[in-house]
């Protein structure tokens, strides 16, 4: 075995014979919270990141030009559901970063608390991110917004969030195909997307994210 880093920061590559697994070091030494794979090299733990529990990961994997999330970042993550993907923004951004982490299912949300008492740069934030003004009391300027939300106005969404995004910081949205149209061809509603998205981001990069994750799209966009 052996650990390589990425051309992203905060990921590296774990070599096992011909095989690269995803991973990031782990903020929390000696702990995992959902059954990941630990590798350990020079006394520094590296959690395996999958692809196919991710579409961040899974964006990764297909070589999307740009990942950026720092260290020390502030991140809004809107559908953190049970923390898994963003346990990993965490790892990313270490001791001094945040992440945001809103998600409006009290259950979900009642683990992701758990996992924030443990993570202490999550904080966790049970709301509709429909509403953002619900909201906007508790959340600072970001560098950056990531957004996985099953909903039919997934871009909408994000439009309305866009308040807590400094200029020209970044945007990760997975949009969900299935969700806005089930009848319809994902190739064109990802069409309609980008041209939504245009009105008010820069489309820096984009990536289907099959078959780590069927009728997905990944958007990387920035603040115009």
């Amino acid at each position: 075995m052996s650990i390589e880093n990425s051309k992203y920061e905060g990921i590296f590559f774990i070599n096992l014979k011909n095989r690269k697994i995803i991973s990031t070091k782990n903020l929390t030494p000696g702990k995992r919270f959902f059954n990941e794979r630990i590798s350990k090299e020079n006394n520094i733990e590296y959690r395996e990141f999958n692809p196919t529990h991710s579409k961040l990961g899974a964006a990764i994997a297909k070589r999307i030009s740009l990942i950026p999330i720092n260290k020390n970042d502030k991140i809004l993550y809107l559908g953190a559901s049970h923390g898994y993907t963003s346990s990993y923004v965490s790892d990313i951004v270490e001791e001094k970063g945040i992440v945001f982490c809103l998600d409006f299912a009290p259950r979900v949300v009642r683990d992701l608390f758990l996992l924030c008492e443990e993570r202490k740069n999550m904080i966790p934030i049970l709301a509709d991110a429909n509403k953002p003004e619900n909201y906007k009391n508790r959340i600072t300027t970001v560098d950056v917004i990531y957004q996985d939300i099953a909903q039919k106005n997934q871009v909408e969404i994000l439009l309305k969030n866009l308040d807590f995004l400094k200029p020209r910081g970044y945007v990760l949205i997975a949009i969900k195909a299935r969700s806005i149209d089930v009848t319809r061809n994902p190739e064109r509603i990802y069409k309609e997307v980008e041209e939504k998205l245009k009105e008010k981001l820069k489309i820096i990069d984009k990536k289907e994210l099959d078959p780590f994750q069927k009728d997905h799209c990944f958007f990387l966009c920035q603040k115009k």
